[in-house]
């Protein structure tokens, strides 16, 4: 019998929980769905994807370590506008630390929120995804 599943979500866990909420808040431009005060926030975004990618070998030491302290997973977010994005990201008090790289499948940057979660914004290149 195949394994059926019916939502996906992305979770993270922080000990700055109100910090992490109030930032991705203003990030995303939008209140939780559901919110228990220095508990638990949930936010609805356009759609959820699981990507699985082989970092570049610039970024490659950041993922080497089995037990790293940095996190493996990011949270990737297509844009429509890479510069607006970076603006926005900017203007909340965490700018992207790098430059913008390009990839196979379009522009991107990699950024922190305040736990230093990674986030990738990447604008799709004309005609891909």
């Amino acid at each position: 019998m195949a394994f059926q599943y019916t939502n996906a979500f992305v979770t993270i866990a922080s000990v700055n929980c109100e910090e992490l909420v109030n930032f991705y808040t203003r990030f995303l431009e939008q209140k939780p769905v559901l919110l228990i005060p220095n508990v638990y926030a949930e936010f609805n975004l356009v759609s959820m994807q699981l990507g699985i990618f082989k970092p570049k070998n610039t970024n490659k030491s950041e993922f080497e370590a089995m037990y790293s302290a940095k996190s493996k997973i990011s949270l990737c977010l297509e844009v429509s506008n890479l510069e607006d994005a970076i603006a926005h990201l900017t203007a909340l008090g965490y700018p992207p630390p790098g430059n913008i790289s390009i990839a196979s499948h379009g522009r991107e940057i990699y950024a922190y929120d305040p736990d230093g979660n990674r986030l990738i914004l990447h604008q799709a290149a004309r005609g891909s995804h």
